[in-house]
Protein backbone atom coordinates (compact mmCIF):
# COMPACT_ATOMS: atom_id res chain seq x y z
CA UNK A 1 0.00 0.00 0.00
CA UNK A 2 1.40 3.38 -0.92
CA UNK A 3 1.45 6.18 1.61
CA UNK A 4 -1.55 8.49 1.72
CA UNK A 5 -1.12 11.91 0.12
CA UNK A 6 -2.05 13.60 3.41
CA UNK A 7 0.74 14.33 5.85
CA UNK A 8 1.26 13.10 9.38
CA UNK A 9 -0.52 15.27 11.93
CA UNK A 10 2.61 15.42 14.10
CA UNK A 11 6.13 14.07 14.22
CA UNK A 12 5.14 11.39 16.71
CA UNK A 13 2.44 10.04 14.40
CA UNK A 14 4.77 9.79 11.41
CA UNK A 15 5.36 6.14 10.46
CA UNK A 16 9.10 5.52 10.32
CA UNK A 17 9.31 1.77 9.76
CA UNK A 18 8.20 0.95 6.15
CA UNK A 19 6.65 4.41 5.64
CA UNK A 20 5.07 3.37 2.32
CA UNK A 21 2.51 1.44 4.38
CA UNK A 22 1.42 4.59 6.23
CA UNK A 23 -1.90 6.36 5.75
CA UNK A 24 -2.86 9.62 7.40
CA UNK A 25 -6.25 10.31 5.82
CA UNK A 26 -9.31 10.18 8.03
CA UNK A 27 -11.23 7.82 5.74
CA UNK A 28 -8.65 5.07 6.26
CA UNK A 29 -8.25 5.78 9.97
CA UNK A 30 -11.99 5.91 10.65
CA UNK A 31 -12.67 2.69 8.75
CA UNK A 32 -10.13 0.79 10.86
CA UNK A 33 -11.42 2.27 14.12
CA UNK A 34 -15.00 1.40 13.17
CA UNK A 35 -14.21 -2.21 12.27
CA UNK A 36 -12.05 -3.01 15.30
CA UNK A 37 -13.94 -4.28 18.36
CA UNK A 38 -11.21 -3.73 20.95
CA UNK A 39 -8.56 -1.07 21.44
CA UNK A 40 -5.62 -0.79 23.83
CA UNK A 41 -5.27 2.39 25.86
CA UNK A 42 -1.78 3.31 27.00
CA UNK A 43 -0.86 5.91 29.61
CA UNK A 44 1.87 6.53 32.16
CA UNK A 45 1.12 7.05 35.83
CA UNK A 46 4.36 8.41 37.18
CA UNK A 47 7.11 6.01 36.13
CA UNK A 48 4.70 3.10 35.64
CA UNK A 49 3.19 2.60 32.17
CA UNK A 50 -0.18 0.86 31.75
CA UNK A 51 -1.90 -0.56 28.66
CA UNK A 52 -5.57 -1.45 29.12
CA UNK A 53 -7.67 -3.39 26.58
CA UNK A 54 -11.20 -2.04 26.29
CA UNK A 55 -14.15 -1.43 23.98
CA UNK A 56 -14.19 1.74 21.90
CA UNK A 57 -16.56 3.43 19.51
CA UNK A 58 -16.43 6.47 17.27
CA UNK A 59 -18.90 9.34 16.99
CA UNK A 60 -17.82 11.82 14.34
CA UNK A 61 -14.41 13.24 15.16
CA UNK A 62 -14.06 11.66 18.60
CA UNK A 63 -13.19 8.18 19.86
CA UNK A 64 -15.14 7.17 22.95
CA UNK A 65 -14.04 4.97 25.84
CA UNK A 66 -15.97 3.96 28.94
CA UNK A 67 -15.42 2.15 32.20
CA UNK A 68 -15.99 2.16 35.91
CA UNK A 69 -15.78 5.66 37.35
CA UNK A 70 -13.16 4.39 39.81
CA UNK A 71 -11.03 2.44 37.33
CA UNK A 72 -7.40 3.37 36.79
CA UNK A 73 -7.92 4.08 33.09
CA UNK A 74 -10.80 6.45 33.72
CA UNK A 75 -9.17 8.08 36.75
CA UNK A 76 -6.06 9.00 34.78
CA UNK A 77 -7.49 9.07 31.25
CA UNK A 78 -9.08 12.46 31.65
CA UNK A 79 -5.93 14.04 33.06
CA UNK A 80 -3.02 12.36 31.26
CA UNK A 81 -2.03 12.05 27.59
CA UNK A 82 -3.26 8.81 26.04
CA UNK A 83 -2.05 6.55 23.26
CA UNK A 84 -4.78 4.34 21.79
CA UNK A 85 -4.02 1.52 19.35
CA UNK A 86 -6.18 -0.88 17.35
CA UNK A 87 -5.14 -3.75 15.09
CA UNK A 88 -7.05 -5.89 12.59
CA UNK A 89 -5.33 -9.07 11.39
CA UNK A 90 -6.32 -9.98 7.83
CA UNK A 91 -4.00 -12.87 7.08
CA UNK A 92 -0.96 -14.96 7.94
CA UNK A 93 1.86 -14.47 5.43
CA UNK A 94 4.01 -17.58 5.00
CA UNK A 95 7.31 -16.96 3.24
CA UNK A 96 10.08 -19.19 1.94
CA UNK A 97 12.42 -18.01 4.70
CA UNK A 98 11.77 -17.71 8.41
CA UNK A 99 12.81 -14.06 8.38
CA UNK A 100 10.16 -12.94 5.89
CA UNK A 101 7.09 -14.50 7.57
CA UNK A 102 4.60 -11.77 8.41
CA UNK A 103 0.95 -10.81 8.80
CA UNK A 104 -1.40 -8.72 6.72
CA UNK A 105 -2.90 -6.15 9.04
CA UNK A 106 -4.54 -2.76 9.39
CA UNK A 107 -3.68 -0.68 12.45
CA UNK A 108 -4.16 2.77 13.93
CA UNK A 109 -2.20 4.69 16.56
CA UNK A 110 -3.95 7.69 18.11
CA UNK A 111 -2.42 10.21 20.52
CA UNK A 112 -4.28 12.86 22.48
CA UNK A 113 -5.84 14.25 25.60
CA UNK A 114 -9.30 12.92 26.38
CA UNK A 115 -12.11 14.86 28.00
CA UNK A 116 -14.53 13.44 30.54
CA UNK A 117 -18.11 13.53 29.24
CA UNK A 118 -20.07 15.07 32.10
CA UNK A 119 -23.21 16.48 30.47
CA UNK A 120 -26.05 14.02 31.14
CA UNK A 121 -27.67 13.93 27.72
CA UNK A 122 -24.35 13.67 25.89
CA UNK A 123 -23.20 10.88 28.17
CA UNK A 124 -26.45 8.96 27.69
CA UNK A 125 -26.30 9.48 23.92
CA UNK A 126 -22.73 8.16 23.83
CA UNK A 127 -23.64 5.02 25.80
CA UNK A 128 -26.68 4.50 23.58
CA UNK A 129 -24.41 4.65 20.54
CA UNK A 130 -22.17 2.02 22.16
CA UNK A 131 -25.04 -0.46 22.57
CA UNK A 132 -26.31 0.21 19.06
CA UNK A 133 -22.84 -0.22 17.60
CA UNK A 134 -22.89 -3.93 18.37
CA UNK A 135 -26.58 -4.53 17.65
CA UNK A 136 -28.30 -1.70 15.72
CA UNK A 137 -31.48 -0.49 17.41
CA UNK A 138 -30.98 -2.58 20.54
CA UNK A 139 -30.75 0.40 22.90
CA UNK A 140 -34.35 1.26 22.04
CA UNK A 141 -35.55 -2.18 23.26
CA UNK A 142 -33.58 -2.69 26.47
CA UNK A 143 -33.79 -0.86 29.79
CA UNK A 144 -31.87 2.40 29.73
CA UNK A 145 -29.19 3.04 32.37
CA UNK A 146 -30.63 4.25 35.67
CA UNK A 147 -29.08 7.17 37.60
CA UNK A 148 -26.97 4.86 39.77
CA UNK A 149 -25.57 3.04 36.72
CA UNK A 150 -24.82 6.31 34.95
CA UNK A 151 -23.00 7.59 38.02
CA UNK A 152 -20.92 4.41 38.21
CA UNK A 153 -19.91 4.66 34.54
CA UNK A 154 -17.53 7.26 33.18
CA UNK A 155 -17.12 8.14 29.51
CA UNK A 156 -14.05 9.64 27.86
CA UNK A 157 -13.97 11.35 24.45
CA UNK A 158 -10.65 11.51 22.61
CA UNK A 159 -10.36 13.81 19.57
CA UNK A 160 -9.16 12.05 16.42
CA UNK A 161 -6.49 14.55 15.44
CA UNK A 162 -3.06 13.01 16.02
CA UNK A 163 -3.53 9.66 14.31
CA UNK A 164 -1.87 7.44 11.74
CA UNK A 165 -2.74 4.15 10.09
CA UNK A 166 -0.43 1.42 8.85
CA UNK A 167 -1.54 -1.30 6.46
CA UNK A 168 0.16 -4.38 5.04
CA UNK A 169 -1.39 -6.22 2.11
CA UNK A 170 -0.15 -8.82 -0.34
CA UNK A 171 2.02 -11.90 -0.29
CA UNK A 172 5.44 -12.69 1.12
CA UNK A 173 8.41 -10.56 0.13
CA UNK A 174 11.01 -13.24 -0.42
CA UNK A 175 14.63 -12.74 -1.37
CA UNK A 176 15.27 -13.59 -5.01
CA UNK A 177 17.63 -16.42 -4.13
CA UNK A 178 14.86 -18.10 -2.07
CA UNK A 179 12.23 -18.16 -4.83
CA UNK A 180 13.36 -21.56 -6.08
CA UNK A 181 13.10 -23.25 -2.67
CA UNK A 182 10.57 -26.14 -2.66
CA UNK A 183 8.52 -24.56 0.13
CA UNK A 184 4.86 -23.50 0.03
CA UNK A 185 4.52 -19.71 0.26
CA UNK A 186 1.46 -17.52 0.26
CA UNK A 187 -1.24 -15.97 2.42
CA UNK A 188 -3.86 -17.62 4.63
CA UNK A 189 -6.67 -15.03 4.94
CA UNK A 190 -8.37 -14.55 8.31
CA UNK A 191 -11.69 -12.99 9.23
CA UNK A 192 -13.80 -12.36 12.32
CA UNK A 193 -16.97 -14.44 12.32
CA UNK A 194 -19.96 -14.66 14.66
CA UNK A 195 -20.88 -18.19 15.79
CA UNK A 196 -24.44 -19.47 16.42
CA UNK A 197 -26.08 -17.67 19.34
CA UNK A 198 -27.40 -19.31 22.49
CA UNK A 199 -30.25 -18.00 24.63
CA UNK A 200 -29.68 -16.74 28.15
CA UNK A 201 -32.04 -18.06 30.83
CA UNK A 202 -34.65 -17.35 31.96
CA UNK A 203 -36.60 -17.20 28.71
CA UNK A 204 -39.48 -14.74 29.00
CA UNK A 205 -42.73 -15.03 27.10
CA UNK A 206 -42.99 -12.42 24.36
CA UNK A 207 -39.23 -12.00 24.00
CA UNK A 208 -37.75 -11.87 20.53
CA UNK A 209 -37.60 -15.39 19.10
CA UNK A 210 -34.25 -15.18 17.37
CA UNK A 211 -31.00 -13.45 18.23
CA UNK A 212 -30.80 -9.79 17.10
CA UNK A 213 -28.55 -9.01 14.19
CA UNK A 214 -25.08 -7.72 14.88
CA UNK A 215 -23.69 -4.48 13.53
CA UNK A 216 -20.61 -3.79 11.44
CA UNK A 217 -18.25 -5.63 10.84
CA UNK A 218 -20.58 -8.64 11.12
CA UNK A 219 -23.08 -7.06 8.75
CA UNK A 220 -22.98 -4.35 6.13
CA UNK A 221 -22.51 -0.83 7.42
CA UNK A 222 -25.91 0.83 7.77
Amino acid sequence: MSSSHSEAASERTRVRRVPKRAAYDRATIDAILDEALVCHVGFANGVQPFVIPTIHWRIGDELYLHGSAVSRMIEHGGALPLCVTVTLVDGIVLARSAFHHSMNYRSVVLFGQARVVVEHEQKLAALTALVNRFSPGRAEHVRAPNPQELKATAVLALPIVEASAKVRRGGPIDDEEDLALPVWAGVIPLRLQALPAFVSEPQVAGAQGSAPSLGFPFSDRG
